[in-house]
């Protein structure tokens, strides 16, 4: 049986406060109505936003609901949220538990490692050029179709 993956949404839930932010800069924007959007708790929202606030990418005020982008959403890169929010970050993993006895156990590790970084760098360049303007607009466009 295949190992049970646990998945973080970390990234995912971290575009949506941003988004969220923008598209409801004049709501309610106290952590309990983003978790509401998100489907989630206030506080995995006020982790998010204390990570996003580290990395310089909100300002928010004790005691009042009212953060605000830090910069402009075409300023702001999804490799920005994907540091900001404390990521492992490999994209992707190999089996460290391999036979080294055994021709491809041997050396899988070593390969898939410089394949691997190929990929990672490659997906990083990628996510350095969407921006949260695009994830936005996005949305928007959506909403109008609807």
């Amino acid at each position: 049986l295949p190992i049970s993956m646990k998945y973080s949404y970390k990234l995912s839930d971290a575009i949506h406060i941003l988004t969220y932010l923008i598209i409801y800069k004049d709501g309610d924007l106290s952590s309990k109505t983003i978790a509401d959007s998100i489907e989630s708790n206030a506080s995995t929202v006020r982790n998010l936003m204390s990570d996003l606030r580290s990395a310089g990418l909100i300002t928010t005020k004790v005691g009042s609901a009212s953060p605000a982008l830090n910069a402009r959403p075409s300023e702001i890169s999804i490799l920005d949220v994907y540091k900001a929010v404390d990521m492992d970050h490999n994209l992707l993993h190999i089996d460290p538990k391999t036979n080294p006895q055994c021709v491809v156990g041997g050396s899988i590790q070593d390969v898939l490692d410089d394949a691997y970084a190929e990929i990672q760098q490659s997906a990083f360049q990628k996510m350095d050029e969407i921006t949260i303007a695009d994830i936005t607009e996005g949305i928007l466009q959506r909403q109008q179709q609807d």
